[in-house]
């Protein structure tokens, strides 16, 4: 790979010299591309979508709400819930007043969530469902220091808790910040300043916190961007569903995006991935190696079902293909020939099952098997 400059092509500035901090470059991103679809997500059966303005308008009326309540630049905020348009608007919101989101994981204890609030200080935390409101507010309840919880869904409280109690949407509908609000508190952070807190297991033993910087960030996206312009740039659709709060996927399958004005499809779940894949047609996805192995297991198998010619040209796709990328001469004219007709066919039906628009898949977290 080779050195990044701080000079991007016919000498315009690369864009994490322009801005200072995440929640800037969103509200830059959010006035470029305004009425254009953003976010999106499933619910009754359909996809439901979200405009870059719209977005934009319910994190400043969130970030707004957020002073209302009493969080100040610095503060943490720790959210907990799936992947999710209200995930994304909570974070930036965070961002925007100064004050450092703290992700947590849907799948730890209650026990684990009181040392994350308590190790991290936060002084609030943002929960999605009622499922999940039953681990957390306990928690929340022993949290020194933490002053009140925000759920996205109403919860069910069994006991009077130390900590105050506040719905999504009242305090969304009361909030009066304004995008331009919103932008003028977005720009005071600066790229030394801590974003987000990101918790992980690491080797063992409890949870450590993980300061991430907004010049980091940043950073990461330039590079990202460098990477995938190899392939092409322009009209990119991601489909995320790798937990946002791991760092991979909240760079990745987060910010990345933003910085590219790409639009995002929340996944229903792995369960439901294969057709949100098919029905989403992203043309980016961040993966890690099991996904790969999955879906060529998949793939394989229901060419082992078919049998016969079908299987036989599959392999042979693999085949050819595999030396046409590693060593194209080694093929001859009318294997090259027959490779061109396998992309019509064979290929095609694969790209067919990824929704036949990728172009990348980025994979992390462990080597990927050759």
């Amino acid at each position: 790979m080779t050195a990044m400059t701080d000079r991007a092509p016919h000498g315009q500035a690369r864009p994490h010299q322009a801005w200072p901090n995440v929640a800037a470059m969103f509200f830059a991103q959010a006035q470029r591309y305004g009425r254009r679809p953003f976010l999106w997500h499933k619910a009754d059966g359909r996809w439901h979508a979200q405009s870059w303005f719209e977005v934009a308008r319910e994190v400043a009326r969130l970030a707004g709400a957020l002073k209302t309540l009493g969080v100040k630049a610095g503060d943490r905020v720790a959210i907990v819930a799936e992947n999710r348009p209200e995930w994304l608007i909570a974070d930036h919101a965070i961002m925007t007043i100064g004050a450092i989101s703290v992700p947590v994981y849907t799948t730890y204890t209650t026990r684990d969530y009181l040392h994350v609030l308590d190790n991290s200080g936060a002084k609030a935390v943002i929960v999605s469902t009622a499922r999940l409101a039953a681990k957390v507010l306990p928690a929340a309840h022993q949290a020194p220091g933490l002053k009140f919880a925000l759920c996205i869904e109403a919860p069910k409280i069994a006991q009077r808790l130390n900590c105050d109690i506040h719905l999504w949407a009242d305090v969304r509908d009361t909030s009066t910040a304004t995008i331009e609000d919103a932008r003028a508190w977005a720009s005071a952070a600066q790229r030394r300043d801590i974003a987000s807190l990101i918790y992980t297991s690491g080797t063992g033993g409890a949870p450590r916190g993980v300061m991430q910087h907004h010049g980091g960030l940043l950073h990461n996206c330039d590079g990202a961007r460098a990477v995938i312009a190899e392939v092409g740039i322009g009209n990119d659709v991601f489909l995320s569903f790798l937990p946002l709060s791991h760092s991979y996927e909240h760079t990745g399958g987060q910010f990345l995006p933003i910085y590219l004005g790409a639009q995002i499809y929340y996944a229903q779940g792995l369960d439901k991935l294969a057709r949100n894949i098919a029905e989403a047609r992203p043309t980016v996805m961040v993966v890690v190696p099991r996904l790969f192995e999955v879906l060529r297991q998949r793939i394989v198998q229901d060419v082992a079902r078919k049998g016969g010619l079908a299987a036989k040209l599959f392999h042979l796709a693999l085949a050819w293909g595999a030396r046409r990328r590693t060593n194209p001469d080694s093929l001859a004219w009318w294997q090259r020939l027959g490779d061109k007709a396998l992309d019509l066919t064979v290929r095609r039906k694969v790209r067919r099952r990824f929704g036949g628009r990728l172009k990348a898949m980025v994979s992390g977290g462990a080597p990927l098997n050759p």
